[in-house]
């Protein structure tokens, strides 16, 4: 969608003519379009800037860039702006002559969204295509429903109802649809039971009151339980003993668990009193109540975790009590819990590592030594640290991708692709991303890998992080691990007295290289710094702050966040490894993990940290960092020399720091661990990111980060 500004009052707008007039112009390029000019880029976004003002002002520079291939965003941007004042003559002129485009598909869901405010349901029956989302499809159904048709539950209603949430625009329609009497009893619990599976607690809310009594209060004590499960749990003792108390209760105690194993705990032992709980809800809660007894480390949670029933176990519990154990460094313990796993769980190269320590620490050196052997041959955290303890090179294997100029040059003349990157080069790189997506969507490898190089040529690095992202091309490191110098890492690092490998590190983790980055959390940029830390920085180190905004121009993040690294970094004695956990958890948590950890070797400690999000940030920042140290000097510091341990201070590498030698083993390994762009970047980019964490391990709520 196109940024919006306040509309201004004039007459309504009306462009069919025009955009007819100069449509036939634009219907001919493509193949043969000649190559944009600086010149053009330069008018282009004069003209943007004006359209996104709305009306006329942008057709200053029409005849400069009628035959550019980004024109047709401009009259697209000035009918947005002002799609209060337009009339559906006009969008439908423009969409006549620009089908196909991204900014026709924005601008018909726009319009159709104004058209709905307006109740005007002929025009948008005129407009409406089906497939445009959810609020749309409610809209058109009140379309239908204003012109006397009457709903059908199966035909129109069927796919909705089975989303656990629905938008305000579908409110109407399911009033309607009750007034009708096709909200039976059974589809309004089967509903309400997959809101519940999704924790859509203000879904079951709205649907009690349609339920006949007693079962509207059995529906809100599910509500209550997802909304409030202390007060829940507190109302419980008093429920009647019936399948939905249970369920409700169940629910309750699961998301209490989280908040407060003491007060989960003393509510099920009460519990169990007045509700009978079946063996599938006892294990739900057991399980609960062992998992995050076990991210508080609490004094029982390896006992918890092992009388688990089989039934109740997951990847994340027995996951779990392994960590328990190697925060008690039991290491037979250890042994027990890696055992207990599934084969592909162990298969993890965390696994891997910690089943050879404890096979070292348990007096099976040689049996320790095979499992080194095999993890040493990949360039992952733990690969580096195998390859340390073996005293080996690191194995990294880098491959260059072939090119084909004739197949490069062919792409180029591909409109969607052009598109592409001239959104990038007058910086409208959201915009650009989404033109790359539809141009390459079902494209075979080999295109993929020729366009992720011509944007790489072009400095827009973050499509060939995300094309290459699995299998042998995981082994492109020049393109996967860019060395921008015009952006001033090194000079900037440098500057500011940290590690310039390691401010990479930290970049490339946190923002995949997509410089308009932006998380839930306001974080900006490549190094992913919310506005208010960012002034601060600036006021404290005497650099120019220019707001939020400027966080989007890479010389001033990388500035700015190179200065909060060293600050961040003062506090942990230079460990890059515990700063690196700060930057992603906040220091705050971090301080308190210390306070009950601090005796902990660093692998012991960073496997032991309670947000799944921080442990996988932290080996991610130290891997990446000694493939940006090769990737800068031809040999990189040992990853283990970077694991300070507490106690001790962190000594930047310089000109006596022993470096290891980088070395390709035959055969050459795969590496492992294309699950690597963090979230917000991969929000940005439409593409890959990493999975959702499992119950009480990733950082959430306004203490848990610097950047939140």
């Amino acid at each position: 969608m196109f940024a919006k500004v306040a509309p201004r009052r004039h007459s309504l707008i009306r462009l069919p003519a025009l955009l007819l007039a100069c449509g036939a112009l634009l219907a001919a390029l493509g193949a043969h379009a000649a190559t944009p000019t600086e010149a053009q880029r330069a008018a282009f976004k004069q003209a943007w800037a004006a359209a996104q003002q709305g009306g006329d002002g942008w057709r200053t520079w029409d005849a400069q860039l009628r035959s550019y291939p980004l024109y047709p965003y401009l009259p697209a941007a000035a009918l947005e702006h002002d799609i209060r004042q337009t009339d559906l003559a006009a969008v439908q002129a423009y969409l006549q002559q620009y089908p196909d485009l991204i900014p026709a598909q924005d601008l018909r869901r726009d319009f159709l969204l104004e058209l709905a405010r307006r109740k005007d349901w002929n025009g948008f029956m005129a407009l409406y295509q089906p497939g445009m989302g959810d609020a749309l499809a409610c809209d058109a159904l009140q379309a239908r429903m204003a012109g006397g048709a009457k709903l059908d539950f199966d035909a129109d209603l069927a796919s909705l109802w089975n989303r656990p949430e629905l938008p305000g625009a579908c409110d109407p329609v399911l009033q309607a649809a009750r007034d009708q009497g096709l909200l039976t009893t059974p589809r309004l619990w089967a509903r309400i039971d997959r809101a519940a599976d999704a924790g859509k607690g203000g879904t079951i809310a709205a649907l009690a009151p349609w339920l006949p009594s007693p079962q509207d209060e059995e529906a809100q004590r599910l509500a209550q339980a997802l909304r409030d499960p202390a007060a829940a749990l507190a109302a419980a003792t008093n429920w009647p003993d019936t399948a939905r108390s249970r369920q409700a209760a169940t629910l309750a105690l699961e998301r209490q668990a989280r908040r407060d194993t003491g007060a989960a705990d003393a509510a099920w032992q009460r519990l169990q009193a007045s509700l009978a709980f079946n063996a599938t809800q006892r294990g739900a809660v057991m399980r609960a109540l062992a998992l995050f007894h076990a991210t508080d480390f609490d004094t029982n949670a390896l006992d918890r975790l092992i009388a688990l029933p089989a039934a109740a176990q997951t990847p994340a519990t027995r996951e779990w009590r392994a960590r328990v154990a190697l925060a008690k460094q039991d290491w037979p313990a250890v042994l027990a819990a890696i055992a207990a796993m599934p084969a592909t769980q162990q298969q993890d190269g965390e696994w891997r590592w910690f089943r050879a320590r404890a096979l070292d620490a348990t007096g099976h050196p040689e049996q320790a030594r095979g499992i080194y052997t095999n993890l040493a041959g990949e360039a992952t955290f733990y690969g580096f640290l195998a390859a340390d303890q073996l005293k080996q090179s690191y194995a990294i294997c880098p491959l260059t991708p072939a090119s084909d100029p004739q197949k490069e040059q062919a792409l180029l003349q591909q409109p969607g692709l052009l598109r592409a990157f001239e959104l990038y080069a007058v910086d409208l790189p959201k915009l650009a991303r989404r033109e790359w997506a539809r141009a390459l969507d079902g494209a075979d490898a080999a295109t993929l890998r020729l366009a992720a190089q011509l944007a790489n040529s072009r400095g827009w690095f973050d499509r060939a992080v995300f094309t290459f992202s699995s299998g042998e091309a995981l082994r492109y490191y020049a393109l996967r691990f860019p060395l921008a110098s015009e952006d001033g890492v090194v000079a900037q690092a440098e500057q500011a007295g940290i590690d310039p490998a390691w401010a990479y590190g930290i970049l490339r983790s946190e923002s995949a290289w997509v410089s308009d980055a932006r998380s839930g959390a306001d974080a900006r940029g490549l190094m992913q710094l919310v506005p208010g830390t960012a002034a601060l920085v600036a006021k404290r180190n005497g650099l120019p702050w220019a707001g939020g905004d400027s966080l989007y121009d890479p010389a001033t993040n990388i500035a700015l966040g190179t200065r909060y690294l060293a600050q961040l970094s003062l506090r942990y004695n230079g460990m890059p490894w515990l700063t690196s956990a700060a930057y992603n958890a906040g220091p705050n948590r971090v301080d308190q993990w210390v306070d009950a950890r601090n005796a902990l070797a660093p692998d012991l400690f960073i496997a032991t940290m309670p947000f799944k999000e921080t442990r996988e940030y932290v080996a991610r920042v130290m891997a990446f960092s000694v493939i940006y140290d090769w990737r800068l000097h031809g040999t990189a510091q040992p990853m283990s020399d970077r694991l300070t341990p507490f106690g001790q201070p962190y000594a930047l590498p310089n000109s006596l720091t022993p470096r290891k030698a980088v070395d390709c083993p035959a055969p050459p390994p795969a590496p492992a661990g294309s699950a690597e762009v963090p979230a917000s970047a991969a929000s940005a980019a439409g593409s890959e990111g990493t999975a959702p964490a499992a119950a009480g391990s990733a950082p959430s709520g306004p203490a848990a980060s610097h950047r939140r």
